[in-house]
């Protein structure tokens, strides 16, 4: 899986400049201030963690996956402290993007070569779909009827149908991907649905040098949003808030604030947000007036010992 990370590392190396390029363009940087409520703005992940996604549900509690063995670990908003919640399968498993449910008792994650579905509550595996070879499951966003995962290998996503109580119904099926899609080594990878949840949003890194795509969930077919000027090579995690989706930009160590039309065709870029407590962060998650994102330091070769936070900034 060296490959993948590796990849993730040199989409934006080149983009960093083009990146700063068009910051001009927006009309300036937003920087991250304080909420004011005490709780911490940033706090530790155990060393050597190596995380990716993050995931929080109506309370304030956040779920992070390890790229290094699968683990998950669940963290207090308001104190930082926390707690190993599920061992992961092993040193060749991942858990890379995840999401809670509405009831917070499950938590879907993304595993590289496997889907999976962990208790919220216990940790307990409560089922594990291993995919075949060739894949990296990368995302995941939950629809009323279905949790939808993005491959970043392949011109496909895979849906796994959802009943009434949120329970997984049967395994997960791949839906290719066609219209403007266009596939390259590494390509999809966060996912998010459009204000009015009719469609599905995925990040393509490669279409006109990295931008949104709008996917009907019912045939696959992809439309390339437009976003004017503003192009997203380093596209990670994608959270909506309202019309208001934060584009997480790891290489380039930002996040673009973009405000969409209700179908999620159009969207404006209104702000971007940089901190110097930026240290690659990958995916987002709310809570509150704030935002948190972990720090993946995909720069550095990871080691037992190498340190991980989170930091929180606030909503625009």
């Amino acid at each position: 899986m060296q490959r993948s990370f590796a990849r993730r590392s040199l989409l934006g190396a080149a983009a960093a400049t083009g990146a700063a390029a068009l910051l001009g363009s927006l009309g300036g940087t937003a920087h991250a201030a304080g909420a004011g409520d005490g709780w911490p703005e940033s706090f530790r992940l155990p060393d050597g963690f190596q995380p990716e996604g993050i995931a929080i549900g109506h309370s304030p509690y956040a779920y992070f996956g390890s790229l290094g063995n699968g683990d998950i670990y669940q963290a207090s908003l308001r104190t930082g402290r926390g707690r190993l919640l599920s061992a992961g399968p092993g040193t060749e498993s991942h858990s890379v993007g995840l999401k809670i449910d509405r009831a917070e008792r499950r938590l879907f994650i993304a595993g590289g070569t496997a889907i999976r579905v962990v208790d919220a509550r216990t940790g307990a595996l409560a089922h594990d779909y291993t995919t075949f070879g060739g894949q990296f499951v990368n995302d995941v966003i939950l629809t009323p009827d279905a949790a939808w995962f993005t491959d970043s290998y392949q011109p496909l996503l895979y849906r796994l149908a959802l009943d009434r109580a949120g329970e997984p119904v049967g395994a997960p099926v791949a839906v290719p991907l066609g219209g403007d899609w266009t596939q390259g080594d590494f390509t999809a990878n966060g996912i998010a649905r459009t204000p009015d949840g009719r469609a599905l949003l995925v990040v393509n890194t490669v279409a006109g040098g990295g931008t949104l795509m709008r996917v009907d969930p019912a045939t696959g077919t992809a439309t390339a949003v437009d976003l004017g000027a503003l192009r997203i090579p380093n596209g990670d995690g994608l959270l909506l808030l309202g019309r208001t989706l934060y584009i997480v930009q790891q290489v380039a160590n930002q996040v673009d604030v973009v405000r969409l039309n209700a179908a999620g065709t159009r969207g404006t870029a209104i702000a971007r947000i940089t901190d110097p407590r930026f240290r690659i962060p990958t995916t987002a998650a709310a809570w509150g007036g704030r935002i948190y994102l972990p720090n993946a330091r995909f720069d550095i070769e990871p080691t037992p010992t190498t340190d991980y936070d989170v930091v929180a900034i606030d909503q625009v």
